[in-house]
């Protein structure tokens, strides 16, 4: 009966495989190159299962190709070489508090931020609450279980978000805008409940009222020396979640979400963004965090008020084209972009 062979071949690593039968010849065990010879099937194809590969390069993320010979036949197939990440545990308890912290940026909007606090403490009266300050006169806030951090004045949006979800450290954080307010329809539980079910999820926003915003991003990779187009089409969304009917996969969400602590850090937001930001956040971090908008879990906004300190406030929430082009063009450096849509 004629000898079956089998070559197996790889670029960056060595192939090794069981102690031989007596009617198997192996050739190159320990080698980029293995020969497996034998007259019987049976035995080729169990050896064949046993094949080991090992890098003999150090890379934390890259990948090797193998290149597999049977007769007239020939077959290459990837493998992935990867350093496994050490995993990030928490002890989330039973209580609402030990898994969620709150989180919040304010800017000279002292008596809505008080309107948020008693709102929160009159539905989670033990859950932590985190606050980035870069008012232009801080005033003193104290309350039960909660951080206030002072920043420099006028440090911007993103970079007191930053500061938040750097100190978060529970498995989950709340964002909310300063001048939101809790109510009945504000179950966190729902939320976290969501996440836990389906733990591939690292964002999951809820509704302001009535708005449930969010939005889908396309990304199309141009010529290096020319940059890509990415897209962003409001009310954009995917396919529902399975078994829970009343959120959807998107790639952006509303200024209400709960996330995945240590997913957010990864990404962070750019403190160049300081006034006109938020879809950015969703942009550094399309192909890195799954979102999913819910309708089922809501909070509410405070009506809009009108005093001297709201108006030095509209100066710099709203300060006119410049940073509107700054944003752009650091879209454009950064992200290597030619163009950029919103639909």
């Amino acid at each position: 009966m004629t000898a079956e062979s089998v070559i197996l071949s790889v670029s960056k690593g060595i192939l090794t495989t069981e102690i031989q039968h007596q009617d198997v010849t192996v050739k190159g065990s320990g080698e980029n190159k293995l020969i497996i010879e034998s007259n019987n099937l049976v035995i080729l194809n169990n050896l064949l299962a046993k094949v080991s590969y090992t890098s003999t390069i150090y890379h934390i993320n890259t990948g090797d190709l193998a290149t597999f010979q049977f007769e007239n036949h020939e077959a290459v197939f990837p493998i992935a070489i990867k350093q496994p990440h050490i995993p990030v545990l928490y002890d989330i308890g039973t209580d609402i508090s030990s898994q969620v912290t709150i989180t919040t940026k304010t800017f000279l909007r002292y008596r809505e931020l008080k309107v948020l606090l008693d709102s929160i403490q009159k539905f989670y009266n033990n859950i932590k609450v985190i606050i980035a300050d870069d008012s232009l006169e801080p005033e003193p806030i104290h309350r039960k279980n909660m951080l206030h951090y002072i920043m420099p004045p006028a440090q911007g949006w993103f970079a007191g978000r930053n500061l938040a979800v750097s100190q978060v450290t529970t498995k989950y954080f709340l964002w909310v805008d300063d001048d939101f307010v809790f109510t009945e329809k504000t179950k966190m539980e729902k939320l976290v409940e969501v996440m836990e079910a389906n733990p591939e999820l690292d964002v999951v926003g809820g509704a302001v009222e009535e708005n449930q915003f969010y939005f889908t991003l396309i990304y199309e990779e141009g010529k290096e020396n020319e940059g890509g187009c990415l897209y962003r089409k409001s009310q954009g969304k995917f396919h529902s979640l399975p078994g829970y009917p009343q959120c959807f996969l998107t790639n952006g969400v509303v200024n209400f979400f709960l996330a995945r602590t240590d997913a957010v850090q990864k990404v962070g937001f750019d403190p160049k963004l300081q006034r006109v930001a938020h879809s950015e956040f969703f942009m550094d971090g399309l192909g890195s965090l799954l979102v999913a908008s819910c309708s089922h879990v809501s909070i509410g906004h405070q009506p809009k008020t009108t005093d001297s300190q709201i108006s030095i406030y509209d100066e710099y929430r709203h300060p006119g084209e410049n940073d509107e082009e700054f944003k752009l063009q650091l879209h454009f450096y950064k992200n290597n972009l030619k163009c950029i849509t919103y639909g």
